[in-house]
């Protein structure tokens, strides 16, 4: 940690951008740090000494509405922004504050992004999340299916509070998701923020790619298999490489 006074970071993005900034955003604690982040994503951030979500701050008027102005921006010593980053009307409205402001793509560290969890049992068990934030990264639900039919385990389904799968595990906190995902054996999903969140809590990932870059978005970690529109059979035989055994 430095001696840098009071920091604020902000860091807007769907679940997977704010799990891959992870370590980038730890790397810039200070001695007091506060996260403005999505409020989805505010159970993730275990290292700040305050998290808010954005939308409860008012940043979103600044620059938009006329004489905007968040006067909580005015106690930190430094600020750190995602947000704003290719708004010039925003820039400008904060002009007289000590922002500095990053790219949203990710920026690479060398570190896999690590979300601490208690420890718990292994249990004998591969989860499936057959959902992205967008259907054109889907891989064919069919497919899941035919994988969960010839995977030798037992199988979990996950699915997000909205998103209709009948008999699916749902939790509203994403931190519950990650203590119950660190459980699994191996973790099979596509390009999306819970493929993100199993790898950050350590479980093996079979991440699937359909339509984006692997290069720039998939999951760090030392137990993960990224494959493009693969067949069932590769699928399944990647699982069964990285999966954890009972022991281990």
């Amino acid at each position: 940690m430095g001696n840098d006074g009071r920091r604020l970071l902000i860091r807007p993005g769907a679940i997977g951008d704010v799990i891959l900034s992870l370590p980038e955003l730890e790397s810039a604690r200070a001695d007091y740090t506060e996260v403005w982040a999505p409020r989805a994503t505010l159970p993730l951030i275990r290292f700040a000494d305050r998290t808010r979500a954005i939308i409860d701050t008012g940043i979103e008027l600044v620059g938009v509405t006329e004489n905007a102005r968040v006067r909580e921006l005015e106690s930190f010593d430094s600020i750190f922004s995602w947000y704003g980053t290719n708004r010039p009307e925003f820039r400008a409205a904060v002009s007289d504050l000590p922002f500095t402001f990053f790219p949203a793509l990710p920026i690479a560290t060398g570190k896999a992004p690590c979300i601490p969890v208690p420890a718990a049992p292994l249990a004998d068990f591969a989860v499936i999340h057959p959902f992205s934030g967008s259907a054109k990264k889907n891989w064919p639900r069919e497919k899941f299916r035919a994988v969960a039919e010839r995977l030798e385990m037992p199988v979990r389904w996950s699915a997000g509070p909205e998103e209709p799968l009948e008999g699916a595990a749902r939790f509203e906190d994403l931190y519950e998701l990650a203590c119950w995902l660190s459980t699994a054996r191996v973790y099979i999903g596509n390009d999306s923020g819970i493929t993100h969140l199993a790898s950050a809590v350590g479980t093996p990932v079979v991440a699937i790619f359909v339509s984006t870059d692997p290069v720039e978005w998939a999951p760090r970690g030392p137990r993960v298999a990224v494959l493009r529109n693969p067949r069932v059979e590769e699928v399944i035989t990647a699982a069964r490489s990285i999966r954890r055994e009972p022991s281990q």
